[in-house]
């Protein structure tokens, strides 16, 4: 992998990270138009490290107040806008669904799923979702008033990220945004939710690569991905949360259509 492939994938794993476009999804995309070979699973590691750093540097207060919350029992959270023990098993009860998805379909997930066509059809599918709880979703509640219902449902739909093609933030965001939220307490949720099984897929992925060993250019590009995708990611966050307050998320419909247009258009050219 050269410094170049490398800096374009931890920009794309950064960017679709956050924004509802799915990041597993571009991550298997950019490669194949491209023609690049596959990045590898050290490099993967790598940038979802940096994005996991990007979302603690972001939300540091947030998890300050969640984890001294939690063991004090401190009645609000710095801002005044939750709970912080009730929000803490909020996220914990939310995180099981993915983490359970995770360990039953760990291997479809890194051969089968990784296919050009069904990453059309759930770039697809997952928009039109989006558009109709982004106009149909009364955007009315806040944070401090999910309860656990919400979160076991938000959860559930993070599981169904683990799809490439799905996007991790715009299908719990979609979730969010049907069950009432208003945009950026969905946004601050699910991105609180992407922390706990973040590191969990870390530490498992981290104790992979160890057994398998690195060579010192996957340890370059490795360093190069992880800065790379904190800087951008923090950015993002950070333009996304802006975002949500004064605008809707037609364009990253908009974006998702004409993604999967692109990917059946290019299959169909290349398998005549």
């Amino acid at each position: 992998m050269t410094p170049f492939q490398a800096v374009v994938l931890a920009v794309v794993q950064a960017v679709t990270e956050f924004l509802p476009i799915s990041s597993s999804g571009h991550l298997i995309l950019v490669p194949y138009f491209l023609g690049w070979p596959d990045q590898g699973l050290a490099f993967d590691i790598a940038t979802h490290t940096g994005t996991l750093l990007a979302i603690l540097a972001y939300f540091w207060r947030d998890v300050r107040d969640l984890v001294v919350g939690f063991f004090t029992g401190a009645p609000t959270s710095a801002d005044g806008s939750y709970a912080p023990r009730p929000l803490a098993w909020a996220i914990a009860l939310g995180t099981i669904p993915a983490g359970l998805a995770g360990l039953a379909f760990k291997d479809w997930i890194a051969t089968e799923a990784r296919n050009p066509l069904l990453i059309a059809g759930t770039t697809f599918l997952y928009a039109l979702l989006l558009f109709w709880a982004d106009r149909s979703g009364r955007h009315e509640r806040e944070i401090g008033e999910l309860g656990w219902r919400d979160a076991l449902l938000i959860g559930t739909a993070q599981a169904l990220a683990l799809v490439p093609g799905t996007s991790r933030s715009g299908v719990t965001i979609t979730a969010a945004l049907l069950l009432g939220f208003a945009r950026p307490a969905a946004a601050r949720f699910t991105f609180l939710l992407i922390i706990p099984i973040s590191v969990l897929v870390a530490v498992l992925d981290a104790v992979e690569l160890a057994q398998a060993g690195v060579t010192a250019e996957q340890l370059m590009a490795m360093a190069l991905g992880l800065a790379v995708s904190a800087v951008v990611g923090y950015l993002v966050i950070a333009w996304f949360l802006s975002w949500l307050r004064q605008r809707r998320l037609t364009v990253f419909v908009v974006y998702r259509l004409l993604l999967a247009a692109v990917i059946l258009a290019t299959l169909a050219l290349r398998n005549p």
